[in-house]
């Protein structure tokens, strides 16, 4: 089985991926928040930033693109080209109202002609890998069957399907009736994603589709970083000093890069609304977090919590 780490926005920037790699050491393939097109540049500073080769070493790192417009994303696969990525992958998944509304992300699968000439383009004027990371749709499960007969008509080097609608955002069960049509259909390699948080999960979805070979994880990969390594039988249950580690690299790697306590805490806060969902009765110590306002104020407070509290289970 392969195992990625899906991109999420203002979490799994590269110091978050290095800490991870660092500690970790369990993922096939580590996807970059989405990268968008500007107008007088190709990239701005920190998604440069978050691409150069010397801030992911050791890794497989896939840039992944927010655009629906062909020329500006082929100009960025190609400057990704001269950064020395051979990948890239499309974002039609994101289903940020902002986003949407601008035919971006999932609210371009409700164009599927354009969606079509768009791809076209891209297919013949990149010579890179195209990945495609998807929705089943804007707001109808019917749009599936459309969209993966249009995306069987390029070579990708996967397609990566979250089994949701658009409208659906995170909210109830992903279509697995949808990910079977993927499975029974497409021509191309598949990757599923969609609310796997714990071995269970894990477990069901083996036992509903046994031939899969990759799969995506995200908000459970943050919630619990160790996540991945007990679904691959590494170890019985979270390490909690290992978390606790790699919680240690991710500040001081934020509190390196980034002046004044507060932008660290911003950053960490964001963490803290996914993690603090693994500890017992913990609800006190994340107030705590929420209300600090220096870094050692918060340090105390985290040290206290991981001492204290247990990691469910």
């Amino acid at each position: 089985m392969k195992f990625y780490l899906a991109p999420m926005e203002g979490i799994t920037g590269y110091i978050y991926r290095n800490a991870y790699h660092k500690y970790f050491h369990n993922v096939d393939k580590y996807f970059t928040p989405f990268i968008t097109p500007h107008t007088k540049r190709c990239l701005n500073a920190r998604e440069k930033n978050d691409i150069l080769p010397e801030h992911n070493e050791g890794m497989k790192v896939i840039p992944q693109v927010l655009t629906n417009q062909a020329e500006d994303f082929v100009e960025i696969a190609r400057t990704l080209q001269e950064y020395g990525y051979d990948e890239i992958n499309l974002n039609l998944g994101c289903p940020s109202g902002t986003v949407v509304s601008r035919k971006r992300g999932a609210g371009f699968l409700a164009y599927p002609k354009e969606l079509e000439l768009f791809l076209d383009e891209i297919f013949a004027k990149s010579d890179m890998k195209i990945s495609i990371k998807t929705r089943i749709g804007k707001e109808e499960s019917w749009e599936w069957e459309d969209l993966l007969s249009i995306y069987n008509k390029y070579p990708l080097e996967e397609l990566i399907v979250h089994p949701r609608l658009q409208v659906d955002f995170y909210k109830g069960k992903p279509d697995w009736q949808a990910y079977e049509l993927a499975e029974a259909e497409s021509k191309n390699p598949l990757c599923y994603n969609g609310n796997i948080f714990t071995v269970q999960d894990y477990e069901e979805l083996l036992a509903a589709f046994p031939e899969t070979e990759a799969v995506m994880v995200g908000r459970g990969a943050i919630a619990n970083p160790q996540l991945i390594s007990v679904m691959q039988g590494e170890t019985a249950k979270t390490d909690k000093a290992r978390i606790k580690a790699f919680h240690d690299e991710v500040c001081a790697g934020y509190a390196q890069s980034f002046s004044g306590d507060r932008n660290v805490l911003f950053k960490m806060k964001e963490l803290w609304f996914y993690m603090g969902q693994i500890f017992e009765d913990s609800e006190a110590h994340l107030k705590k977090i929420k209300k600090c306002q220096s870094l050692s104020q918060y340090q105390l407070v985290v040290d206290s919590l991981f001492a204290e509290k247990k990691i469910i289970d």
